[in-house]
């Protein structure tokens, strides 16, 4: 079956997902700890970045690790609210299902400081 909310083309469409975008990071910060603790961290992470990358590639780098963190917090985030949506009881599966979520951010974690710990340090 689809999705009624399908079915804008062209430009609409793309109107329209940029406004779901907007609501989805807006959501995320209002509702999400994790997520505004990381953009917090990105404000100030990419200005370093863009100061202490050597080359266009290192700044590219840099920003791209703290870029990856939020794409995945999001992921995670949404996730966890999904899981919630279907159920609140404790489930195994849902345990899982969250948990794997937050491995997910924890990896891209370790990412970005190997990638801001090899570019600086290395």
């Amino acid at each position: 079956m689809e999705s009624p909310f399908k079915g804008r083309t062209g430009l609409r469409r793309i109107w329209n997902a940029f406004h779901y975008s907007l609501d989805g990071l807006s959501a995320a910060y209002r509702h999400e700890d994790a997520f505004r603790q990381e953009i917090w961290l990105t404000l100030v992470a990419i200005p370093l970045a863009l100061w202490l990358g050597e080359s266009a590639l290192e700044r590219a780098m840099l920003i791209g690790s703290i870029l990856l963190v939020l794409i995945v917090e999001l992921a995670n985030s949404a996730i966890e609210a999904t899981v919630d949506r279907v159920s609140l009881e404790r489930h195994q599966l849902a345990k899982r299902a969250k948990d794997i979520g937050s491995a997910a951010v924890l990896i891209a974690l370790i990412n970005a400081a190997v990638v801001w710990g090899l570019l600086l340090f290395g």
